[in-house]
């Protein structure tokens, strides 16, 4: 089939086997990371909608054996040392206190991979991702340290500037990436905000 010559011939797909990520997916957060300073040894991090485990692979080396990195998806994931899995949905309230508990303190990091299964309808596909994105904003809201960060992929579309608003109303600073892992037929962004529970106010406005 040419998507799988395609996928064999993707340097990412080649480096993710040879590197031991379960998938390509683990160079975008890769890059992110190390760009921003983000995800550091001894961290608690908090992965959303982490199957099949690519990101938690990348965040628990970077914490070590100091950190911790506890994981949450709809779908089991396959063992990995060192690492607490929660099956569940991230929106649901019984989930977010399941993982507050297995983190044991806020979170420095929470990461949302999320996305939702395709159906192939644009404005549908993209009304999804928009409501997950929301979803772990909130869990974030709910999870992390006051100046913790957040790394959230998104969709680019007609809800996505109202999206990056609500960010910035949490965060000092919200920056939108495409790291170099990204294909080049996807819409897909990664909003890195950092900075939680001390967003910029808004300039008042000069009087006349």
């Amino acid at each position: 089939m040419v998507w799988r010559k395609e996928q064999a011939s993707d340097r990412f797909f080649r480096l993710a086997k040879a590197e031991g990520y379960r998938a390509r997916s683990a160079y975008k957060l890769l890059e992110i990371v190390e760009k921003y300073n983000l995800v550091r040894p001894g961290q608690v991090v908090l992965d959303l909608g982490a199957a099949p485990g690519s990101w938690s692979q990348v965040a628990l080396r970077r914490v070590g054996a100091e950190g911790k990195v506890v994981a949450v998806d709809l779908q089991p994931i396959a063992g990995l040392p060192g690492l607490n899995t929660l099956v569940g949905d991230l929106r649901e309230e019984q989930v977010i206190a399941e993982a507050k508990q297995a983190l044991g303190r806020p979170a420095d990091v929470v990461l949302s991979d999320v996305a939702p299964q395709a159906t192939g309808i644009a404005i549908t596909d993209q009304a999804r991702a928009i409501e997950l994105a929301h979803a772990a904003l909130d869990v974030a809201s709910k999870t992390l340290r006051p100046g913790g960060a957040f790394i959230v992929k998104v969709f680019r579309g007609e809800d996505f500037d109202r999206f990056l608003a609500a960010v910035r109303r949490h965060f000092r600073k919200a920056n939108v990436v495409i790291p170099e892992a990204t294909r080049a037929e996807s819409r897909e962004v990664y909003v890195v905000a950092n900075g939680f529970g001390y967003p910029v106010a808004s300039k008042p406005k000069s009087k006349r």
